[in-house]
């Protein structure tokens, strides 16, 4: 590492103390320029520790033009200005002041997309985490809530459109041409929630009516033209707004709630109050542009902005350590929604795939933390998949364990006893149990320790004494002997030969066929009675609880599991460890270059699934799906990418040439299937789909031409690019034909445009990578937009392990030359490009240097931001 680089400070849990001043209340007024923004501040200030001798505001970026105390000049002799920093004395006897700020910005220049910014010609603003720093001088931490008013001034003609939060109370026309409008939040909020946008933007309007009789406006902008494509994003707020009064008892407190949507945002979407600012990936859908897959996505994000109002809002985070406390528990919210929209089952699956690809590693690798972390470096990088999902398991843990109805009764607690405070995790646990009289001092091990549990099983039955009996065990593989035991819920039954439930006599003497199981311990035995017959065990039904299960069952146990389990996560698990345990054991073998055969038992498993009428479509089709390379590469304890690469594929062509006949009537009866009344839609095209995938496993071009000939007759999105994603695998004129096609009929649409790119990004053809790096130069690719970024190079280095790892370094050389393109112009894209060189230890020796060495360079970039420095150096020496 050069030894010129500045290393930057570590932020640590410990050393928080409460602000010396509080700001309660701001009005702003922000003068819009298309070379120069002026922005105005008043505060009232009151001080909160009376030893407190100097106010120091947070600031970056930032040109002071004066300060006003009291009404009275400051000159630059009263004041210090430092790049972060603007520290003004303040004299002990004082116990609250005003202090007007003048500064000037440079929006059209922030390509970093934090604070106030320029997308598409419109301003518009991202102010988490620490982004409204960049927009004035303030306290800028969660813990100070200001009551906000917003003045916009701006040219009329470029910007009819001006917003803000809260509710606008005054609008007008100036003199010299420009509009004059005015909006008051009357909630205190803290900056992160502040936001702005101005522009020429369409709106879509609607109505809702809330349990109490108040009608409330709702506003969708967007792009001109892109009116028609909002449709199903306000159905889904409507939605969103009835089920969290329905099931957390929660109006919403406005007059208006707005939404905009910006083609630049680094993040998905932002719970500002009042006006949520969204990716537009998240927002626009129709039929011809969005698949099924982004529909579910827009209903989920809508939802989880939505549901912030009142856990992120209403009641926000003391401090930025706390912040699974809004997001943890606002996933939990949304994945219980759209579970209640949608199939129950599927959703859940959805849910713990995206846990166990992002998080497990996370979890296990050098980046591991807690969900409530201890320390940071850069805020930014704190919101990741531990946080977020990890913690929404926890929530959902706490919800297993107390019930749904003294759950509901501590988050009224919750919500009563908060409402307008920025709090702690543990207050949220105490009021949890303050609902439910249930103790959870041990169970907040989980918000401390990191790593994710191992829990070991020893089962045993006695036939004389019909007594069946349950061992347990946990431990921690990242914490070893350090870690205390977990308060963990274990979702169980005891299963019979045909896969009913079993009734047995719990401890208490009470008759059940299920039970959920408190593990308290490191090793822990339970019993069940009045067993007539060696049961099966199902343990963690529902994914109760976010462990590693090492369960002694043989692949014919496994198999029944497959085809009989009721409970539908527990089946597709079976089937994901049973594909699992075959395919490794071939990438184990000397010989992977030609066909194995697969054992019968799976393949008569897999013809259960087909044959079984009675189930959801969607979830025959997750069922079949074959676990990733990168879910296989999880469980080796040195990554082998090329065998497994070659096994998968072989595995696919295998099961597509043995049911050969079954998946191309699945597909035709599908394809030809006339919709009437309620029936599954989505769910018919997603089995379709996957039917298509395992014929064009077989590389027969009738199948490419079948896939070929979808394409063509394809009425939307989701056929289309499961049409584009088979022949992505493919070579030849029909390929490039259908791919010139694609892009030409959609070259306008920056979103359907990202998938174009994605495809090709995931594509196992050999020429993989020279592909990916000749779009760089494409004229519809540029590093400027986070969703490019993602759609090409993050879909290329997480999504297609073969070629990113291949063995010559180039595919790192290539992550290399965007990190260090990005850390200059977007330090938040740039660092979490970083993460799949942590993985570093868990490949061959050659790739283990390769990967280090890049690491290396990365920290040797010169002017490197804290985003990408932090993320390269734990990844590196943690």
């Amino acid at each position: 590492m050069l030894e010129t680089q500045v290393q930057p400070a570590t932020i640590y849990l410990k050393d928080y103390k409460q602000p010396d001043f509080s700001i309660h209340s701001i009005d702003l007024v922000v003068e819009l320029g298309e070379e120069v923004t002026t922005v105005s501040s008043s505060m009232t200030i009151k001080r909160m520790n009376h030893q407190a001798s100097t106010l120091s505001l947070n600031g970056e970026n930032l040109e002071l033009i004066s300060i006003r105390r009291n009404g009275l000049v400051l000159n630059d002799t009263s004041y210090e200005c430092t790049d972060e920093y603007l520290h003004i004395p303040i004299p002990k006897s004082e116990e609250e002041f005003t202090l007007a700020i003048v500064t000037r910005i440079k929006p059209q220049e922030n390509t970093a997309l934090e604070g106030l910014y320029k997308s598409s010609g419109n301003f518009c603003t991202q102010c988490e985490a620490e982004g409204f720093r960049k927009i004035t001088y303030f306290l800028d931490r969660p813990d100070v809530m200001s009551v906000f008013s917003t003045t916009i001034i701006g040219d009329a003609d470029l910007y009819p459109v001006m917003l803000s939060n809260g509710n606008k109370v005054e609008e007008k026309q100036l003199d010299d041409g420009r509009s004059y409008v005015k909006w008051e939040d009357p909630h205190p909020k803290p900056a992160y929630l502040f936001a702005l946008v101005a522009g020429d933007l369409a709106c879509v309007e609607d109505h809702f009516t809330t349990a109490s009789g108040r009608d409330v406006l709702l506003q969708i902008f967007v792009e001109k033209g892109n009116e028609d494509r909002c449709n199903h994003a306000m159905t889904s707020l409507k939605k969103s707004m009835k089920w969290d009064e329905e099931e957390f008892g929660r109006e919403y407190d406005l007059d208006v709630f707005m939404i905009v949507a910006v083609s630049d945002f680094n993040m998905g979407a932002m719970e500002n109050k009042g006006l949520n600012v969204f990716n537009s990936k998240y927002v626009l859908a129709s039929p011809q542009s969005a698949t099924d897959t982004d529909y579910d996505g827009i209903e989920s994000v809508i939802a989880h902005e939505y549901f912030h109002n009142w856990t992120g809002n209403r009641i926000t985070c003391r401090d930025w350590f706390q912040l699974t406390l809004k997001e943890g528990l606002t996933v939990f919210r949304d994945q219980q929604f759209s579970a209640d929209m949608n199939s129950a089952a599927v959703f859940r699956i959805g849910d713990v795939q995206r846990l166990r690809a992002a998080q497990f590693p996370e979890d296990a690798g050098p980046l591991s933390h807690p969900i409530q972390p201890q320390s940071y470096v850069e805020i930014n990088n704190f919101y990741t998949a531990t946080v977020y999902e990890k913690g929404a398991e926890v929530i959902r843990m706490i919800h297993t364990i107390l019930g749904k109805e003294k759950f509901r009764n501590g988050m009224d607690i919750y919500f009563d006893r908060h409402d307008g405070q920025a709090v702690t995790t543990e207050e949220f646990v105490k009021a949890m149990e303050d609902g439910s009289g249930i103790d959870l001092t041990q169970f907040r091990r989980w918000y401390v320790q990191a790593g994710t549990p191992v829990i070991k099983v020893t089962e045993g039955y006695n036939p004389e004494s019909q007594q069946y009996s349950l061992t347990l065990e946990q431990e921690n593989p990242k914490l070893a002997e350090n870690f205390l035991p977990y308060h963990i819920p274990v979702d169980m039954s005891l299963l019979d030969g045909n896969g009913k439930a079993i009734g047995f006599t719990t401890d208490t003497g009470a008759k059940s066929t299920g039970k959920v199981l408190n593990l308290t311990q490191k090793k822990q035995t339970f019993v069940f009675n009045d067993i007539n017959s060696e049961p099966t065990i199902s343990l963690f039904r529902g994914f109760s609880a976010p462990v590693k299960l090492e369960q002694n069952l043989d692949n014919e146990q496994l198999a029944f599991l497959f085809s009989r389990e009721t409970d539908l996560f527990n089946r597709w698990d079976a089937g994901q460890r049973l594909s699992s345990n075959i395919l490794l054991s071939q990438v184990n073998r000397h010989d992977v270059g030609s066909l194995q055969i697969l054992p019968q038992m799976y393949l008569s498993s897999i013809r259960n699934i087909l044959n079984d009428r009675e189930l959801d479509p969607a979830f025959a089709a997750i069922a079949l799906s074959l676990p990733s390379e990168q879910d296989l590469a999880q469980k080796m304890p040195v990554v082998n990418v090329d065998a497994i690469h070659i096994v998968r594929n072989n595995a696919l062509k295998e099961i597509g040439l043995k049911f050969e006949s079954d998946f191309l009537q699945i597909y035709k009866d599908l394809r030809d299937l006339k919709v009437e009344g309620n029936q599954p839609i989505a769910s018919n095209r997603k089995f379709k789909n996957t039917a298509l995938r395992f014929l064009t496993a077989t590389a027969k071009e009738d199948y490419f031409a079948l896939a070929a000939e979808q394409y063509h007759a394809a009425e939307n999105m989701t056929d289309a690019m499961a049409s584009l994603f088979n022949l992505g695998e493919s070579e030849g004129q029909i390929r490039d034909e259908i791919f010139a096609d694609f892009y030409q009929k959609w070259e306008a649409d920056p979103l359907v445009i990202d998938k174009w790119f994605t495809v090709q990004a995931m594509s196992s053809r050999p020429t993989a990578l020279e592909d990916v790096t000749n779009l760089l130069s494409h004229p519809a690719f540029t590093m400027l937009n986070p969703n490019r970024v993602r759609s090409l190079i993050a879909a290329f280095v997480s999504g297609n392990p073969v070629h990113f790892h291949e063995k010559s370094g180039k595919g790192y050389q290539f992550l290399f030359n965007a990190i260090e393109q990005l850390n200059g112009t977007n330090p938040q894209i740039a660092a979490r490009l970083v993460t799949p060189l942590g993985q570093w230890r868990r490949y061959d020796a050659v790739r283990q240097k390769l990967m280090t060495d890049k690491l290396e360079e990365i920290l040797d970039i010169s002017d490197l931001s804290n985003d990408v420095y932090e993320m390269a150096n734990k990844s590196l020496h943690n």
